[in-house]
């Protein structure tokens, strides 16, 4: 048999990569489709040679498209995580980096028509349940993505994007600080257990016997390192309301030092294993959020003022993430984001026919 074309647009959103496709264009939810995207990405395979991903959890990310079925948004987004050298697709989070590249896509695909300079994407996101709003710039009818904004992760410039959240705190695990706690003990070291858009668990660098400044690859090495953090993971998972983490991405790991470049604090993330060349958009948010929460690890760690709106300094090992926080009656009730995007290709990705021969787009 021959190959199955299958429309896609690759974009890169924030310091991700993804492909991204209408939801018609897709099997039905369930193993098929986790299949297809499996052979559109190559994995499992380390070097994903048989499709599109770039041998890296953060270009191994794929975003699922369609009119929203909602009034108070535009379109619905699935977000999947297709794993490199696994044969798993987890749908179990949230990606504001992929995030990013919703908005244009809507408005490439005709989902959302361009109006004025900027046009407001309001965003259901499937997986966590949450709206954000994406102000995608727009010049003649189209997406504009020629700017001046550099972020860090990203070489060059692009136009900003800003994406705003009304409220994620709990998307995954119910409760800004699942465990009812803002510090714990596991594993006999201090930790804070925190989801605003992510899962993450908070530890700091010294308390593992690091510094927390190392490069990804030294701390990639480090295996008896990275046993401590598994070993925390996968305790912390269930005290989350995550259950059993063991095949999952999150929890994410986080270690934190204090900030050396002007920043608030500083990171080295694991997405939940790697390194992360960077740091998550919804990771960045919840560690942005923990540095303001009244007794957790990373509030020592930080500088922050008392005022409603705070704009924190996630320092990271290429550079920095900024978030803005706000509190209404010491109580964090939004957040947001600038974020840059591209488009880098439009066409059509091929599976073999044998996997999948295709169908008339679904409705």
């Amino acid at each position: 048999m021959g190959q199955t074309r299958i429309p896609c647009l690759l974009i890169r959103g924030g310091t991700s990569k993804g492909a991204y496709f209408l939801h018609d264009h897709l099997p039905a939810p369930g193993p098929l489709r986790d299949q297809v995207l499996l052979a559109v990405m190559g994995s499992p395979d380390s070097r994903q040679i048989d499709g599109i991903g770039g041998a890296d959890s953060l270009t191994s990310k794929v975003a699922i498209i369609r009119a929203s079925q909602r009034d108070d948004a535009d379109v619905d987004y699935l977000f999947a995580q297709v794993v490199v050298n696994e044969a798993r697709v987890d749908y179990g989070q949230n990606c504001g980096n992929i995030l990013a590249g919703v908005g244009p896509f809507a408005i490439e695909r005709g989902l959302v028509a361009a109006s004025g300079s900027t046009t407001p994407v309001r965003i259901f996101m499937q997986n966590t349940g949450q709206l954000a709003v994406a102000q995608v710039p727009t010049t003649g009818g189209q997406v504009e993505y020629a700017g001046d904004t550099r972020i860090d992760g990203v070489p060059g410039q692009a136009a900003a994007l800003v994406v705003t959240f009304a409220d994620v705190a709990g998307a995954s695990c119910g409760a800004l600080l699942p465990t009812g706690n803002s510090r714990e003990r596991i594993d006999e070291v201090e930790v804070t257990c925190i989801d605003n858009g992510m899962p993450v668990v908070l530890v700091r660098a010294e308390d593992l016997g690091v510094t927390g400044y190392e490069p990804c690859e030294v701390l990639d090495a480090d295996t008896a390192l990275k046993a401590r953090l598994e070993s925390i993971r996968l305790q912390a998972g269930p005290r989350m309301n995550l259950g059993d983490v063991s095949q999952c991405n999150v929890p994410k790991m986080c270690l934190l030092s204090p900030a050396r470049n002007g920043g608030t604090v500083n990171t080295r993330s694991f997405i939940p294993h790697r390194c992360h060349a960077s740091i998550g958009v919804f990771g960045a948010v919840s560690v942005a959020s923990a540095c303001l929460v009244e007794g957790s690890v990373a509030q020592p760690l930080a500088g922050t003022t008392s005022a409603s709106l705070q704009r924190l300094s996630i320092e990271h090992p290429s550079g920095e993430f900024s978030v803005e926080i706000r509190r209404q009656a010491g109580v964090i009730s939004g957040c947001g984001l600038v974020r840059t995007a591209r488009l880098l290709f439009d066409g059509q990705v091929c599976i073999p026919a044998e996997l999948w021969p295709g169908s008339e787009p679904r409705r």
